[in-house]
This record gives C-alpha cells, structure tokens and sequence, in this order.
C-alpha cells in the first residue's frame, strides 16, 4: 500500500499492520474493531461514527505506515 486515505478500509488496515494500526485506532475510542461491519467500514465513516478529525487520523496513520518501510 502506497498511502492510506480517507477511503481505505479498516480490515484493510487491520490487514497491512493490526498490531501497529489497532493502538491508534483505539485511542480515539474505536473500540469495535472486530465488529464484522467494521471491516468493511472506511476511515472516513468510522470518523464521522466517532467524531474524529479524519486529516489529522489519515496524517498518524500514514505516519506509522512509512515507519514501518524504514
């Protein structure tokens, strides 16, 4: 995966990194990560359920992605 966005899946995240994405996503109260809906549910939508900024989600997200590269 070359940059994750608002669209990408969070069974796509779980997927690529689960032990490294799931922290994060928990922190901002994403606790149902294992709901089958969830998998299937975007960034984007997620932070609207959870009233999340999603920049500032995608911007911490792609951070651990390219620390992961390094």
């Amino acid at each position: 995966m070359e940059k994750i966005t608002k669209s990408t899946l969070i069974g796509e995240l779980l997927r690529i990194d689960g032990d490294g994405f799931t922290p994060i996503l928990l922190e901002i109260g994403m606790h149902c990560l294992g709901c089958p809906s969830s998998q299937m549910e975007s960034i984007e939508e997620a932070c609207i359920v959870h009233n999340t900024n999603v920049d500032a989600l995608v911007d911490k997200l792609n951070a651990h992605l390219a620390s992961m590269k390094a």
